[in-house]
């Protein structure tokens, strides 16, 4: 069994990561990341750092041009301004709707082409890094379990009945992520969250703060902070 991994040089992903490796060996996993128009390049520096930690394939695909129509918060040429506030307090001002820093469907775009480049691998499951704490309150609704069940199904399908997806996080609070990889030993001294993309991580985005409480839960430091 092959393994594909969506991997964005963040917590969910690079615990993911760790895991598919932990399961099927280095030599049988690849890493996938998608540049989508992001506001800076960090994330996909951790990407390829923590792909070399592990020693696996690393693919990249761009999909900027998708996303060209959007004004999510996230990308370059967005006129809105990162909020600085969790996504809780967020999620009041938006009417039950995703908040500012959702890419439209960007899970279902990005398991959609992993699907491909994960046949022509010869990919037997394609993970990635979806948590219960990012689908709630509608957040991010594609990450959610619905979400997952019905990509599942279509992925199953559309492969002609080669190809699985998993979320192994997708019922779990980024807590319990946080707690599978330091288990795991997962590098996270190598990730990258912050939705900014200065020397160091703002602290002020909710991506920040869901960390930061994901970590003192466990009750240690960010090694990303040290």
């Amino acid at each position: 069994m092959r393994a594909l991994v969506l991997s964005s040089g963040g917590v969910d992903s690079t615990t993911c990561l760790g895991l598919a490796v932990k399961k099927y060996g280095r030599e049988n996993v690849t890493a996938l990341s998608v540049f989508y128009g992001q506001k800076h390049d960090r994330e996909m520096e951790a990407a390829r750092k923590v792909a070399a930690y592990y020693g696996v394939e690393h693919l990249k695909l761009d999909l900027e041009k998708i996303f060209a129509y959007s004004n999510c918060s996230l990308l370059a040429h967005s006129d809105q301004e990162i909020p600085e506030e969790a996504y809780a307090e967020q999620l009041k001002k938006t009417g039950g709707k995703p908040v500012s820093t959702y890419v439209p469907f960007r899970n279902g775009l990005f398991l959609s082409c992993a699907a491909s480049i994960a046949l022509s691998r010869d990919c037997g499951v394609i993970y990635y890094g979806a948590h219960s704490d990012d689908a709630a309150g509608n957040a991010y609704p594609d990450c959610s379990d619905a979400f997952n069940r019905a990509m599942g199904e279509a992925i199953w399908l559309g492969s002609g009945n080669q190809l699985k997806i998993e979320a192994p996080f997708v019922a779990w609070t980024k807590a319990d992520v946080v707690k599978k990889g330091l288990e795991l030993g997962v590098p996270y001294e190598l990730t990258w969250s912050c939705y900014e993309g200065g020397e160091k991580p703002c602290g002020k985005c909710a991506t920040c703060m869901d960390r930061a409480k994901a970590f003192a839960a466990n009750g240690v430091e960010d090694p990303a902070l040290a």
